[in-house]
């Protein structure tokens, strides 16, 4: 018997969840993202290879994130009539193309190219992921798959950063980035198999994106949302080069404090749902502010690899709620528009990586990591006080 609700052919959820579909999603998002975090655990390969400063070299972080906001922002005006599944696959065929491009890249241009293609695929992907994955499940399923999603990203964070870099010291960092395409051919054919045909589900355009900016409480969320992030990514994109020239420590060392940080940003991603059930506003708020709290103590303390590695072990625990926590403001904040409003967030995020690769970059290259840790923690302080007084999330509501 067919569904009442046919995500094939309405806006509206299914009846039955496509749970196949759900976790090809989820290795949409797995492959992107450990594309995206790559440069931040190879910087000093690629730079030492390219014959650039580590600087220059995190700007290929910077490339991608400006045209992912861009992408996120105009991908449903361009693609409006366009079949979401057949997006979804374009998504993915630009995400191998990009790595392959990294990889035999002979000089910095053709690796900012690939970066930007990424951005494309990266903005358009996450633009539409929420809205696709409410209609491939029913509402009370929801929830669960945006947590299938989100453990794309934890996943993600555990093997970008660790095994990249080891990967990086044995194989070379070219090695990982065909490897890093390999993962997007996986998802490519598993969302061929597996995602329904999505027809287009209303009419979305900037001029919605801006309706949807200007309601009450949406675009201060929005601000704060950008400061969290971009104080995060500072943080996150010049943590290698932290690690080795002001803690003295190698190779091995990095990957396993990156290890650290991916796993336990895997825990955070798991317990956010817990947090977010006893307070949404208290999660959004309390997460910056103790991330800002550890960028002091590690700018503020004698470099040592114990605590060090200690405090950026429980900077990825915090981290992992906070993705899961503005994704929920989201939904309860704007529901009736998540295609817009999922674009606007998608732009604010990628934003905010950007600018905190950017920025971090020319801090690094005159104060190293110290100036840039410095920077994050201050950023992630102004975005707590900004939650705590302007951002009044509203309460979950029961499906019947």
């Amino acid at each position: 018997m067919q569904a009442i609700f046919d995500p094939s052919e309405s806006g509206s959820p299914a009846e039955t969840p496509a749970w196949g579909a759900v976790v090809s999603m989820a290795l949409g998002v797995f492959g992107l993202v450990t594309a995206e975090f790559l440069p931040a655990s190879l910087l000093t390969p690629i730079a030492a290879e390219l014959n650039i400063t580590e600087g220059a070299a995190g700007q290929a972080v910077t490339a991608t994130a400006v045209v992912g906001m861009v992408a996120s922002l105009l991908i449903t005006s361009f693609a409006r009539r366009t079949d979401r599944r057949h997006l979804m696959l374009f998504f993915s065929l630009l995400l191998i193309v990009s790595n392959l491009m990294v990889a035999f890249a002979p000089g910095m241009i053709m690796l900012l190219v690939g970066r930007v293609l990424l951005g494309v695929a990266l903005g358009g992907f996450w633009a539409m992921a929420t809205a696709i994955t409410m209609r491939l499940v029913p509402p009370d399923s929801v929830p669960r798959a945006l947590s299938m999603i989100f453990s794309g990203v934890s996943a993600a964070t555990i093997v970008a950063a660790p095994v990249g870099s080891y990967l990086g010291e044995l194989a070379g960092w070219r090695t990982v980035f065909i490897l890093a395409a390999g993962l997007g051919a996986v998802a490519l054919t598993i969302q061929f198999l597996t995602l329904p045909r999505l027809a287009p589900a209303g009419a979305t355009s900037l001029k919605a994106s801006l309706r949807v900016l200007v309601r009450p409480s949406v675009g201060l969320g929005i601000l704060a949302a950008t400061l969290v992030f971009g104080g995060h990514f500072a943080f996150f994109t010049y943590l290698r080069p932290f690690l080795e020239t002001d803690v003295g420590a190698g190779i091995e060392t990095v990957s396993s404090v990156l290890l650290g940080f991916g796993l336990a940003n895997f825990v955070g991603t798991l317990v956010a749902g817990l947090l977010i059930g006893r307070s949404l506003r208290l999660t959004l708020t309390l997460m910056p502010l103790l991330m800002a709290a550890i960028a002091f103590v590690l700018t503020t303390s004698a470099p040592s690899l114990i605590l060090d590695a200690a405090v950026i072990t429980l900077w990825g625990l915090l981290f992992g709620a906070v993705p899961v926590a503005w994704s929920t403001w989201l939904a309860r904040t704007v529901p009736d528009d998540a295609e817009s409003a999922g674009g606007l967030l998608v732009a604010a995020i990628q934003f905010a990586i950007a600018m905190g690769a950017a920025v971090g970059g020319v801090i690094f290259d005159t104060s190293g990591a110290t100036g840039v840790f410095t920077a994050s923690g201050l950023v992630l302080a102004a975005a707590a006080i900004g939650i705590l007084l302007g951002v009044k999330p509203r309460p979950a509501v029961s499906v019947a």
